[in-house]
């Protein structure tokens, strides 16, 4: 399974990105697919997370009303709509999805089995 991110640069402060994740080698239309990030120097942490159904989304509090999760199942893709970005947001935005089929979603690393090589989002002054 390979998944792959995009739609990474650099903004500025207020200013919005879609991310896309494209998954490839596995249909995943049935597990829980999420987007972490990691900015320097910083542990991973999650973000945005939507289960086998669309009605299944789990934000993180910083998340919350500026980013929004969705997928395209027939696609095999997932996005994340990033609004009013701010500073603290810039970091390596990562794709991951989970092995196991209906899963509920999860804000934990450990819980996710396939990753991708990230993107960066950089949210200057």
């Amino acid at each position: 399974v390979q998944l792959v991110e995009s739609g990474g640069g650099m903004v500025q402060i207020g200013d919005s990105l879609n991310l896309s994740c494209v998954v490839s080698g596995r249909t995943l239309g049935r597990n829980t697919m999420g987007w972490f990030r990691q900015g320097l120097g910083k542990e991973r942490e999650f973000v945005a997370a939507v289960g086998w159904s669309t009605t299944k989304t789990l934000y993180s509090d910083s998340a919350k009303g500026r980013f929004t999760i969705s997928r395209d199942y027939a696609q095999n893709t997932m996005t994340l709509q990033m609004d009013s970005l701010k500073s603290d947001d810039t970091a390596v935005y990562y794709c991951a999805a989970v092995a196991a089929i209906y899963t509920n979603p999860s804000d934990q690393p450990r819980s996710y089995d396939y990753w991708g090589q990230g993107t960066q989002v950089t949210v200057s002054p």
